[in-house]
């Protein structure tokens, strides 16, 4: 069963589902104003679903699309303008059975980045819709 959203999550927790180690977060957070997790009166970080969603945008342009840092700042900057970064969702929480079928990997890289975000947003709805349909046991 998946496990429930929060509202926030610990650095190691965030971490973990972002697929880094917590150290990487400290370090984002030094080199991207984006990222920018709340801290609570005891000083620990409490990164929110969009702090998550802004981490992985960053891990995939660093990661994937081989950003350099001062590249990568510069493209979230740019998403940021087009208000692209508020309508990124957030991890999603679904196993990997009930995710949408992933393209075979000589496909997906053949595409051009803007079509490549847009299959990854369309992953991520169906992904979702079929978490919600089977929340309410509608599937």
């Amino acid at each position: 069963m998946p496990e429930e959203e929060k509202l926030f999550y610990t650095i190691g927790e965030a971490a973990q589902r972002i697929d880094v180690k917590p150290y990487v977060l400290r370090y984002w957070e030094t080199e991207f104003r984006k990222l920018n997790p709340q801290k609570s009166v005891t000083g620990q970080r409490a990164y929110r679903k969009r702090d998550l969603q802004v981490a992985l945008t960053i891990r995939r342009l660093l990661y994937g699309e081989k950003y350099t840092i001062a590249g990568a700042v510069k493209k979230l900057d740019e998403l940021d303008e087009k208000g692209a970064l508020e309508q990124l969702e957030g991890p999603s929480n679904s196993p990997a059975d009930e995710r949408a079928p992933e393209l075979p990997p000589k496909a997906e890289e053949n595409l051009p980045p803007i079509l490549k975000e847009k299959v990854r947003e369309m992953k991520n709805l169906i992904a979702s819709t079929k978490a919600i349909l089977k929340k309410y046991g509608l599937n």
